[in-house]
């Protein structure tokens, strides 16, 4: 038996599941196919790099991700104590500068003495010298992004034909190009002007408003004239697409709005508890962006996840208001992504159950979001002590 552990993919659920195997004192070899190989959706060489929205969502114990939040920092997540650390002001959400999240979860797990980063894409969980699945335990975290190689193994490993839908990102902004004489700081419900309340009072008060979201008021004229547009654009062509594989939770804002002209107006573009500061009445719609990093100087467009040609979301989106002269430091990108049948192929523990010693964890188990994979990085890694210290215990008695 081997005297230690393989984590494959250095994700969010890889890393929380190295941090937490380690605690028990076993070594840890994880592999990471970064900066040899990159999906279509990975720029970072960095771990743990976070692809598409910037929200690890609610931070109230009313919201069962809330819960979830707070109950991983009791049981010490690694990955959700450097969130907070790197938090950055998005009103009752945890939402993280992405790039100092990244740099300080790969800082954490190379400077672990029971941590060995080995950077190479792994094709085969099997027969791999190393890894070999039949005299050690593996935990596969390749998330959804699974490189196609591997994911080809999965397939002759579960027996089951991969199943996958189509997930977006939306764009990310340069601060300084946007026209903050239409824009507004301010949160839902909070920027709404009080009944009892002076314009001027009113105006004085949105001055000190928390600016974690940036807000771009629409007309009727402005909206429709945008929704048009919208729903003639062109979009990028991906192999085998077909409309019931998008993922509802994260659906491209050009094919939602082609649902009707105000299914955006009743989803991400809802001007509900917000006043324009132009007028003072409530808008006909509104765009928020959300800070993305520590530093306020770039903002991704929230529930803007597009698979629109890049040329078609820089001509589209600067019909907003406020977003003339918009700079995009990084457009929207669609992938496909790569999950397994779970409820068929997994126990309880996040193990298959055809063969003990693999397990899986994070997006590729059919999980949703940020905290959901790190709390199942967590459950696979605790379980795979249990596994690895019963074998061992067995071991010695021979």
């Amino acid at each position: 038996m081997k005297d230690y552990i393989t984590i494959i993919g250095g994700g969010l659920a890889g890393c929380e599941a190295a941090y937490q195997i380690t605690k028990a004192g076993i070594k840890v070899k994880l592999y990471e196919m970064k900066p040899q190989k990159f999906s279509e959706a990975h720029s970072s060489e960095s771990l743990a790099e976070i692809v598409c929205s910037n929200s690890f969502k609610s931070n109230l114990l009313t919201n069962a991700c809330g819960l979830l939040k707070e109950e991983l920092r009791m049981l010490d997540s690694l990955l959700i104590k450097i969130a907070d650390m790197t938090k950055v002001p998005a009103g009752q959400a945890l939402a993280v500068d992405r790039e100092k999240f990244s740099e300080m979860v790969t800082k954490e797990i190379e400077k672990n003495p029971l941590i060995e980063v080995i950077h190479k894409e792994v094709d085969n969980v099997d027969y791999d010298e190393e890894i070999n699945s039949k005299d050690g335990i593996v935990i596969i975290a390749t998330g959804p992004l699974t490189s196609e190689n591997l994911a080809k193994n999965i397939i002759k490993i579960t027996g089951e034909d991969k199943l996958y839908f189509y997930d977006a990102a939306a764009p990310i902004i340069s601060k300084d190009s946007i026209n903050f004489d239409i824009a507004f700081y301010g949160n839902r419900y909070d920027q709404e002007k009080k009944k009892d309340e002076t314009i001027e009072e009113w105006k004085k008060r949105q001055q000190v408003q928390e600016k974690s979201y940036i807000n771009l008021p629409m007309n009727k004229e402005e909206y429709e004239n945008f929704w048009h547009a919208l729903i003639e654009a062109e979009v990028v062509t991906l192999h085998n697409f077909e409309k019931r594989e998008i993922f509802e939770g994260c659906m491209p804002i050009e094919v939602m709005a082609k649902r009707g002209i105000d299914t955006l107006r009743f989803g991400p573009l809802k001007p509900v508890g917000f006043d324009d500061l132009r007028t003072s009445k409530r808008p006909y719609a509104i765009v928020q962006l959300r800070q993305d990093n520590s530093e306020g100087t770039i903002y991704n467009m929230v529930g803007f996840q597009t698979n629109l040609k890049f040329g078609e979301q820089k001509r589209i989106f600067s019909m907003i208001p406020g977003l003339e002269n918009a700079e995009f430091v990084k457009y929207g990108v669609m992938h496909r992504n790569t999950y397994i049948n779970s409820t068929k192929l997994l126990d309880e523990t996040y193990q298959l159950k055809q063969n003990p010693n693999i397990f899986f964890a994070g997006q590729i188990t059919g999980v949703e979001g940020y905290v959901e994979s790190i709390s199942s990085g967590m459950v696979a890694g605790l379980n795979a002590i249990n596994c690895f210290l019963e074998r061992r215990k067995k071991t010695a008695k021979r």
